[in-house]
């Protein structure tokens, strides 16, 4: 079977649906490895693979077959080399400085838990303290579109090897947009998270107060369910944080509310600018509201992380280790992390009343607005042009990337569709902290309709997958609930899980022995769901509902309906509404429509 190029979906598929073993796919992907592909730092051997096999068999046989508790079963990643992997050098890309780490990062535990299996580690700017993707020994990865160009940094190994397809999904780090510019450059996702979210115990740090590991994958469904995996508090990490229950906001409604750069920089860049142009006309032919305002106040917070005291914090990591090894280190990175010396504690609190200043306008934005679309970054450089001016262009990089984690807020960036060169063009929506899910949804939207102008996976060539019911992750406080009628995204009832701190799983369908009716004189109108020996398949959204928040919300469910069990396409029996038989009478059988949405939009005019 040919995996390469594979979404997460696709690898489950895979297995649930054709029965594959993970020896199999993963066997022949690692000896496809090339040896001189400098995306890689470091790639398992065959020895390492099998003990991984070994350990994914027993997890299997614990959970007794039920792949649906290990949702990445089989699912090969890459992990960006300042990030530990129990067993493999960590090196942040500078080979004085390597370690063997004796435990897996939490992140990178928290994936193999759910059955991911780590093939190598990649590339990136060293110490993870660039943009550009060029500040290695291991060698200036190349953008996964055209040699001449930068891949961007400093995750630069991470994005290059999803982009190509050599495995579904990598773990980057974002401090200042690490996360965000290599999946611009690639036509990747890139998900960076709210500060915390994510545990960075095991992670080299750059920024520590800043840090966060980020995802790089081919399809926003498939980000949003490593997200699910991978956010948990770590009480062990100082930075860690709890998610909010129930989470802020979680959808935007069919016209989400955009504020754009008023003034934007491009650096000579006019594709870029198109693209970027285009993009924003697409979204507003869409139903989004764009509205340009002043970003001088992200301008200028942005200009803090380097031009202020915040470089102190790269300096308290490698103080020692530049003391000792600054002439085995990359020269511009020395450079950079020097800058720290001679500043004063007067400095730091100085720059953090300004932080705090500005980080206060920008968050009032959000009374107004959804979300911040910017493009991911003001300009696409070629390796010539960073060679050339290596500080000045890695900075205009940044641009809309560097003041994010200093508001403490949330970014997804996306693919923004091929620029008039045919490089790929990227543009990011920025929102307050928690705002994950609602971004998600928009974002899931917004690449379907780039798949329906062609616009293909990464460098893969492939296409975006038909939509289908993935594994799901359910966070373990909470327990899963099918849906099917009111109370779906956007119905008049959704609120009554969103209230309880509900979170959208997947969108998926039923078994086929289902049948469907419209209960007569509902308010609002709801439907029934009813088993039955003939019937079909009907679709339905899956929710995770907090285990404290069932008893209240079981309250308020009407007469005639209650709670039962669901059997889902997959085979998955999970909690979901059922009727008495009373609920029928008068009701009208809609079970042809094969879902609740399609009927209520046969009977809205056209």
């Amino acid at each position: 079977m040919m995996t390469r190029g594979w979404t997460i979906q696709q690898w489950q598929q895979a297995y649930r649906e054709h029965h594959a073993q993970a020896a199999d796919l993963l066997r022949p992907l690692l000896a496809a490895v090339s040896t001189t592909d400098n995306a890689w730092i470091t790639v398992i051997d065959a020895d390492q693979l099998e003990q991984q096999l070994g350990a994914l068999q027993q997890r299997l046989a614990e959970v007794k077959q039920d792949l649906s508790q290990l949702p990445l079963y089989g699912i090969p990643f890459a992990v960006k080399d300042n990030i530990d992997v129990a067993g493999l050098a960590t090196t942040a890309a500078c080979p004085a400085f390597a370690y063997v780490a004796e435990m897996d990062a939490e992140v990178v535990a928290r994936l193999k838990a759910a059955g991911a299996v780590v093939l190598g580690k990649t590339n990136l700017d060293q110490f993870a303290t660039g943009l550009v993707g060029t500040r290695s020994p291991y060698g200036a990865v190349a953008n996964s579109f055209d040699a001449d160009y930068i891949s961007g940094g400093s995750s630069s190994g991470s994005a290059s090897v999803v982009a190509r397809g050599c495995v579904p999904f990598a773990l980057g780090t974002d401090t200042a947009g690490s996360g965000r510019v290599p999946a611009g450059f690639n036509n990747l996702v890139g998900w960076k998270p709210t500060r915390g979210a994510f545990s960075t115990r095991g992670v080299v740090p750059a920024c520590r107060s800043l840090d966060c590991v980020s995802i790089f994958a081919l399809t926003v469904a498939d980000t949003r369910l490593l997200a699910q995996i991978m956010t948990a508090f770590d009480a062990q990490d100082a930075y860690s944080r709890a998610a909010p229950r129930p989470l802020p906001r979680t959808t935007w409604g069919p016209r989400p509310r955009l504020a754009v750069p008023a003034n934007r920089p491009w650096f000579g860049d006019d594709a870029q600018c198109e693209a970027f142009e285009r993009a924003c006309q697409q979204l507003k032919d869409a139903g989004a509201e764009l509205t340009e305002i002043d970003f001088e106040p992200m301008f200028a917070l942005a200009r803090l992380l380097y031009e202020g005291p915040w470089i102190a914090e790269r300096h308290v990591v490698l103080e020692t280790f530049l003391a000792e090894h600054g002439n085995q280190m990359d020269p511009t990175v020395a450079s950079i992390v020097s800058g720290a010396v001679g500043l004063a504690a007067t400095d730091a609190y100085r720059a953090e009343y300004q932080r705090m200043a500005l980080q206060r306008q920008i968050l009032a934005t959000f009374n107004t607005f959804d979300a911040l679309l910017v493009p991911t970054a003001p300009l696409l450089p070629t390796q010539a042009q960073v060679a050339a001016q290596p500080v000045e262009v890695n900075s205009w990089l940044g641009t809309y990337t560097n003041f994010v984690n200093l508001a403490d807020c949330a970014a997804l960036a996306l693919p923004g569709g091929l620029r008039r060169d045919g490089l790929p063009a990227g543009i990011t929506l920025i929102a307050p902290a928690w705002h994950e899910v609602a971004m998600a949804e928009f974002g899931e939207q917004w690449q379907q309709s780039l798949a329906r102008a062609g616009l293909t996976l990464g460098a893969t060539g492939q296409s975006l997958p038909a939509a289908a019911a993935a594994i799901s992750a359910c966070p373990t406080d909470s327990m899963p609930i099918a849906v099917v009628g009111a109370h779906l995204s956007g119905m008049p009832l959704n609120h009554e899980l969103t209230s309880r701190g509900a979170v959208l799983l997947e969108r998926t369908r039923s078994a086929d022995h289902y049948r469907l009716f419209a209960i007569a004189n509902s308010t609002p109108p709801k439907p029934a769901l009813v088993a039955s020996d003939s019937g079909a398949a009907i679709e339905l959204e899956l929710w995770a509902l907090p285990k404290g928040a069932w008893a209240d919300f079981l309250a308020g469910i009407p007469t005639r309906l209650g709670l039962g069990t669901v059997q889902l396409a997959d085979g998955r029996q999970v909690k979901g509404f059922i009727c008495e038989p009373a609920a029928l009478d008068g009701a009208l059988e809609i079970t042809s429509f094969g879902g609740w949405r399609s009927y209520l939009q046969s009977r809205s005019p056209r």
